[in-house]
């Protein structure tokens, strides 16, 4: 069975983390300087974000390989078109799909497909990951699907998360389209570390079906 390597493993995990994020608030612990009242609010407000078009940079360290490419991240409710181009990414890598399906095109390598991110990366890796939260972290919120550990900052936005075995650090933040949304995001998971640097965001509020 073929396999892909590190190089291609960001745009998978960035997609993967789309995958089941319906579900109740669990329990959270807060903590920090911000005000809890205006974390709810700022929430509230960055949770009617569904859509969005990401362009940044996406660098990985890892045991046996690091490196960075250039990132492209469409959004469109359940809908994501991820492609990742440099050195991580050999030219060019694209992940396609919805929950139910998902394509992933690796240039020179061919087109692999998978009836949902979870199960594509563990065809194509053989890895389990923390597969449901990137879709909430990248909008500075905790996913709602498991505990969390939350800290504030004195604006009463993350900036740190600890969540299923990750610690996500919150560096910087802008405003775009009247709401603040991370710039630059550092995710820590065992024997990985990612750097997240978004150069330009263009969130949508789309509405839900």
């Amino acid at each position: 069975m073929n396999t892909v390597s590190i190089r291609q493993l960001l745009p998978i995990l960035l997609a993967l983390l789309l995958a089941g994020c319906a579900g109740l608030q669990p329990q959270e612990s807060v903590e920090g300087p911000g005000d809890p009242r205006n974390w709810r609010e700022h929430r509230e407000r960055v949770e009617t974000i569904d859509g969005w078009q990401i362009t940044g940079k996406l660098g990985v360290r890892a045991p046996q390989e690091s490196g960075s490419g250039t990132l492209f991240w469409l959004q469109r409710q359940g809908y994501f078109d991820i492609r990742l181009s440099g050195p991580l990414g050999r030219g060019a890598t694209r992940l396609t799909g919805r929950a139910d399906r998902v394509d992933l095109e690796i240039a020179g390598q061919g087109r692999y497909q998978a009836a949902s991110p979870d199960a594509l990366l563990e065809e194509q890796l053989g890895w389990r990951l923390p597969v449901s939260n990137l879709l909430w972290w990248i909008r500075g919120l905790p996913a709602p699907d498991s505990r969390s550990r939350l800290q504030l900052d004195a604006s009463s936005r993350l900036s740190r998360l600890e969540q299923d075995g990750w610690r996500i650090e919150y560096l910087a933040y802008a405003q775009h389209a009247g709401v603040t949304l991370p710039e630059r995001v550092k995710l820590y998971g065992e024997n990985v570390e990612l750097t997240l640097v978004i150069k330009d965001w263009q969130p949508r509020q789309l509405g839900h079906p």
